[in-house]
């Protein structure tokens, strides 16, 4: 377990100009890249991950985490259960792996629990191990971008508040939660996307789906009211990762995606 600089307060970011983005950042529209509105029938959007980062006696940081900070966030009075960045690497994973996402038809974006909103390229390979996987969001969150190595490629990024003003006209927004109307998985895809959308075109216009990526709660429609309906995809609780890998497997039979 790494040792936290007595001096520091927990929560705080230093003063230096690679300080973490631990909290909401104001960002420069100078550098936005080619507007995609439009182009994917499937936004997926995970909310309040819970990465914020720490610093280090040694001076480098990590993601806080249950496993490796559970005597500081005792400490600082802070439920351990709660810190579960692992949650998001698995629903990253999940949502990048899938057929859906290869076939292009998806767009992804994640909140983290201190409002840093991160626009996520469908064609980033996320790392398989939680230990990279946390080193890349350190260097997301000091960065606010991370470019592929041997391209101008922007992988992640850190934009702009409120995530609905990232949303294609006419998007139609869902959230996923175990207290929702109950749907199966191909219902709702049909409902959503109809019969022979062979090639994903949606006439109706493209769908996002809010998916919370915390320990515990749910996502509600008095967070999010531009959400239409709560719906959730099976009368058992099923971890975020797993609850995506239906969702998109549904989709993918409803769009032809083998």
């Amino acid at each position: 377990m790494p040792k936290i600089g007595r001096k520091r307060k927990f929560g705080d970011s230093p003063s230096s100009p690679s300080a973490p983005a631990n909290g909401p950042v104001a960002l420069d529209d100078s550098d936005d890249e080619t507007d995609t509105k439009g182009q994917y029938p499937v936004i997926v959007y995970l909310d309040q991950a819970r990465l914020e980062t720490v610093k280090t006696k040694k001076g480098d940081f990590e993601v806080l985490n249950c496993d490796d900070h559970r005597d500081l966030l005792r400490k600082n009075k802070k439920d351990h259960k709660e810190f579960r960045p692992d949650i998001a690497h698995q629903e990253l994973l999940a949502l990048i792996d899938s057929p859906l996402n290869k076939a292009g038809k998806m767009k992804i974006y994640m909140r983290t629990h201190k409002n840093v909103l991160v626009e996520v390229n469908p064609a980033i390979r996320i790392p398989r191990t939680y230990k990279r996987f946390s080193g890349l969001m350190v260097q997301l969150l000091h960065k606010l971008k991370i470019k592929a190595a041997n391209t101008n490629t922007t992988l992640l990024k850190v934009i702009k508040n409120p995530f609905q003003n990232h949303l294609p006209a006419g998007t139609r927004v869902y959230g996923m939660s175990c207290t929702g109307t109950l749907y199966k998985p191909s219902a709702l895809a049909r409902s959503l996307y109809g019969d022979g959308q062979m090639e994903g075109e949606n006439p109706k216009g493209p769908v996002c789906f809010v998916i919370g990526a915390m320990a515990a709660g749910h996502i509600t429609i008095d967070e999010h009211p531009y959400i239409e309906q709560m719906f959730s995809i099976s009368e058992y609780p099923l971890s975020g990762a797993c609850a995506i890998a239906r969702l998109c497997g549904a989709i993918e039979s409803e769009m032809g995606i083998v």
